[in-house]
């Protein structure tokens, strides 16, 4: 991966407020993790003038980008940290995802977050893969849901495909590697996604708001919209659904999409959302077909 030099000043100004030094963070290793993600969003040798540089990191979520590299480099301190603040939103997203079964997928997901290797290979972690463009509770929602739609891929390969279906591509797990049709679909992902969002009626988008752009749980999206928490948790998960499907068709029928392609869009974005941010899409005015 290519270099994007970042001043001096400018990474200390960044590390004090990321406030890395709380995990032991060096200033050269933050300022690896800021090359690393402003090089995974523009490409490599892509030239950005000082004042740019400074506006796309400064408004990355510098102290989620901290914690996650002090994870990945094994810090003791960072890893209960992040266990103790995010292992109620993993829980949360896991259930909403797998309802029943949701504590087992965000378990699941540890020993990768981790960077165990069954294989007895270096400790190699999944943070590696956050950039702090969204928030890290975004990313971590995002990750899980991955990981359900590899589940699912995984046990209907032992089912008969229909005439006229497709295989699903063969993952094991997510392609994570930048890819030369990302900035497309990033593209295709934020017009479709506001479109199928412009379809919903005020109540689902508030939900989808208070969730995803400020973070309530349940209990509190019921308090405040008068409904019972199992009833918003209901509506959520139908309008989760009715989004997917309203994407899937935005993406086949205005972008020219097959199923492989549609398939391999919504990972690459699952994944990595990169500027892509759900909570400013649902406040945003539709994208025009």
């Amino acid at each position: 991966m290519g270099r994007i030099p970042i001043p001096h000043g400018l990474v200390t100004r960044l590390h004090r407020e990321a406030d890395a030094a709380r995990w032991q963070l060096s200033s050269a290793r933050f300022a690896e993790a800021l090359e690393t993600s402003i090089v995974s969003s523009r490409g490599d040798g892509v030239t950005i003038a000082p004042r740019d540089l400074e506006a796309a990191l400064s408004a990355l979520h510098l102290r989620d980008l901290a914690l996650a590299c002090a994870c990945a480099d094994g810090d003791e301190a960072a890893w209960e940290h992040f266990v103790r603040e995010h292992r109620p939103v993993l829980y949360r997203a896991a259930e909403a995802i797998r309802p029943g079964g949701g504590r087992e997928l965000a378990d699941s997901l540890y020993a990768e977050l981790f960077g165990v290797s069954a294989r007895g290979d270096a400790r190699t972690s999944l943070f590696r893969y956050f950039h702090g463009r969204s928030s890290l509770a975004t990313w971590l929602r995002a990750v899980l849901a991955q990981r359900h739609v590899d589940t699912i891929r995984v046990e209907r390969r032992h089912e008969p495909l229909g005439e006229d279906e497709p295989p699903a591509p063969a993952t094991g797990r997510p392609s994570l590697a930048p890819s030369p049709e990302r900035q497309r679909w990033i593209s295709a992902m934020h017009g479709a996604l506001s479109r199928a969002i412009a379809g919903l009626d005020a109540k689902d988008r508030l939900r989808l708001a208070c969730y995803y752009a400020e973070s309530m749980t349940l209990a509190e999206i019921g308090r405040a919209l008068g409904e019972h928490e199992a009833t918003a948790s209901r509506h959520l998960t139908r309008t989760r659904k009715a989004l997917r499907l309203a994407v899937e068709r935005d993406l086949r029928e205005s972008d020219g999409m097959s199923q492989a392609e549609i398939a391999e869009c919504l990972a690459s974005v699952s994944a990595d959302a990169g500027t892509l941010d759900l909570g400013a899409l649902i406040n945003a005015p539709p994208v025009a077909r």
